[in-house]
C-alpha cells in the first residue's frame, strides 16, 4: 500500500503544487492583498470542487468512456475568461496602491465568501482537475477501490495531504515575505496578474489551438509591461 499508494500520491500532490498553474497564481495574489487567512480559504476550495470532479471522471473511466473535446474547449474558454476578469480586478487593485495588511484599505470585495467562491468557480472552470482525475489519478484511485476501500482512501489522505498542506506552507511563506518590504510585496503582487494574464490567455489559446502563437507572443508583452509599470511604481515612490 505504502510504495503503490500512498508515495504516488505525495509525489503526484508535489508535482502539482510545483508546477505554476491558475490556482497558484491566484492564491498568492489573495495572499499578498488579503493575508494568510484569506489565502488558506483558496487552499480549501479543491476539497470542495474536487468531489463532484472525482466521481464524474470515476463514472466515465468505469464506463470506459472520456471526457468529449468539445466539452474540455468550453471548460478552457469559461477558465480564461474567469481568470482574466480576476486578472483585471487585481490590475485595478494594484493601480489604486492596495496596501496589504492594511484592512481599512482593503477593497471591499474581499469578503471570504467572494473569495471562496471565486476559488470554487475557477476551480470548476479549470481544464486540470478534469484531465488530472482522468489520466493520472482516476485510474490510481479505481485500481485501489479495486483493492480495498481502504487502499483507495490512503491514495486520496496522501494526496490530498500533502497537495492542501504544501499549498497553505506557500501562503504562510509569501504572507512573510509580502511583510518585509513594501516593494517586493507590489513586486510578487505584480507577478501575480502577469501569471493570471498568462494563464487566462493560455487556456482560450488551447481552445482554439494557437497555443503555439501564445506561447511565444503574450510572455513578451507580459514582462514589457510589467518591467515598465514596476519601474514607473519604484520611480513614483523614490520621488
Amino acid at each position: 500500500m505504502f510504495t503503490d499508494f500512498i508515495v504516488p500520491g505525495m509525489s503526484l500532490a508535489l508535482s502539482a503544487i510545483a508546477i505554476p498553474g491558475p490556482l497558484q497564481a491566484y492564491l498568492l495574489n489573495i495572499t499578498l492583498n488579503y493575508g494568510w487567512r484569506r489565502g488558506l480559504l483558496v487552499v480549501v476550495s479543491p476539497l470542495i470542487t474536487d468531489v463532484p470532479i472525482i466521481l464524474l471522471t470515476l463514472f466515465l473511466l468505469s464506463g470506459l468512456q472520456g471526457i468529449s473535446p468539445n466539452t474540455i474547449k468550453l471548460i478552457q474558454i469559461a477558465g480564461g475568461i474567469l481568470l482574466l476578469t480576476i486578472a483585471w480586478g487585481a490590475w485595478a487593485q494594484y493601480r489604486a496602491g492596495v496596501t496589504f495588511g492594511a484592512e481599512k484599505s482593503q477593497p471591499a470585495d474581499g469578503s471570504p465568501r467572494r473569495i471562496l467562491a471565486t476559488g470554487i468557480m475557477m476551480n470548476f472552470l479549470s481544464p486540470g482537475p478534469y484531465i488530472f482525475w482522468s489520466t493520472v489519478n482516476g485510474p490510481l484511485l479505481l485500481k485501489g477501490l479495486a483493492i480495498s476501500p481502504l487502499h483507495a482512501v490512503s491514495f486520496l489522505l496522501a494526496f490530498y495531504g500533502t497537495f492542501l498542506g504544501g499549498l497553505a506552507l506557500l501562503v504562510m511563506i509569501v504572507d512573510r515575505v509580502g511583510r518585509l518590504n513594501m516593494r517586493v510585496m507590489r513586486g510578487l503582487m505584480l507577478a501575480t496578474i502577469v501569471l493570471l494574464v498568462y494563464f487566462g490567455t493560455r487556456l482560450i489559446a488551447d481552445a482554439f489551438g494557437l497555443a503555439d502563437i501564445q506561447t511565444v507572443i503574450v510572455p513578451l508583452a507580459l514582462l514589457v509591461a510589467a518591467a515598465w509599470q514596476y519601474q514607473l511604481s519604484a520611480t513614483n515612490s523614490s520621488a
